[in-house]
């Protein structure tokens, strides 16, 4: 039975906003700006009925403060990332920003504000069954964004939380037609799967997809030791190849050797006396060759060097 961590751990959250806490555009700025237009516009209707009737009354007042409410609503700012979709009597009508635009107020509605920057989303799969009937924990992040918002907003519902159990439905059929070992080794093969199935999905929605990329692949406890006993039986098996192929090569070359000095009585017996060197370097110890020893060596060391042989 899986924990509740774990469970949070895998399930997909629909995020309502790609901004991170504390780097999110404040809104100072527009409301600041929304009270200058409202202040602006309703200083302007009061001057203009001083200069009419040359009294401010109750119903310039009024006059004044409808003006301005109408001037301000009117009046909107987009962010750089932000697309606003507007329409005009229920029916679309365009797609304005960002920067400065405007609205006719009761006529136009300002229905909703699109982000246009890459998002990332994170889902995954919950013992999903594979192809040879292995149940594995996927856990993935999906890279996309909105180039079209007119279809993002008519097109769908709610475009993110579309994406997501896309997302998750993808990656649960990708699951199902493979093997587990093909979906624990072959993750590229899954990312490229993944982007193209969602392509094809969310293309008519005005939203393209950038990159699919797998996380984490969760085996049961019980399949990774079988895994893990395969593994070094395969690494074993190669070691061994490998050590054959070494005995080989060594065996072929100690045959070119001993037909080398089986043509060459001295080569043979300068190779004793080099090997004898190189065990009484290394070890530092001595060795204590008899006189008939060097009687071998007649026909090779000189004179002298028999003599000193000899004499020890």
């Amino acid at each position: 039975m899986n924990s509740p961590q774990r469970r949070s751990r895998f399930r997909v959250v629909p995020e309502a906003s790609t901004e991170v806490v504390g780097e999110r555009a404040s809104s100072s700025g527009v409301i600041l700006f929304s009270a200058v237009v409202f202040l602006l516009a309703f200083g302007l209707v009061l001057a203009a009925a001083w200069a009419l009737t040359g009294e401010i009354g109750v119903i310039a007042l009024l006059l004044a403060l409808v003006v301005s409410l109408a001037v301000m609503s009117s009046v909107h700012i987009a962010q750089q990332w932000e697309k606003v979709v507007v329409l005009r009597f229920g029916e679309f009508n365009r797609v304005s920003g960002p920067g400065l635009f405007w609205t006719i107020p009761v006529v136009e509605q300002n229905t909703m504000r699109v982000d246009g920057r890459v998002r990332a989303t994170s889902f995954g799969a919950e013992e999903t069954l594979t192809a040879d009937l292995v149940p594995l924990d996927v856990n993935a992040v999906l890279f996309w964004m909105v180039w079209d918002a007119k279809a993002a907003c008519t097109e769908v519902g709610d475009f993110t939380r579309t994406v997501e159990l896309a997302a998750q439905t993808a990656l649960r059929d990708a699951i199902g037609r493979a093997g587990v070992a093909e979906v624990a080794i072959r993750r590229e093969q899954l990312d490229r799967e993944l982007k193209r199935i969602l392509e094809e999905k969310v293309a008519p929605w005005g939203i393209t997809i950038l990159s699919v990329e797998v996380r984490d692949i969760l085996l049961p406890k019980e399949l990774q030791e079988v895994m893990s006993l395969e593994a070094q039986a395969e690494q074993r098996k190669k070691a061994r190849i490998i050590l054959m192929e070494a005995e080989q090569d060594i065996c072929e070359m100690m045959s070119d050797m001993g037909d080398s000095y089986s043509k060459n009585d001295a080569a043979l017996r300068l190779r004793a006396m080099h090997l004898l060197y190189e065990s009484v370097r290394e070890t530092g110890g001595t060795v204590v060759v008899p006189s008939s020893f060097s009687e071998g060596f007649g026909d090779v060391l000189p004179d002298s060097v028999k003599d000193s042989i000899a004499g020890a």
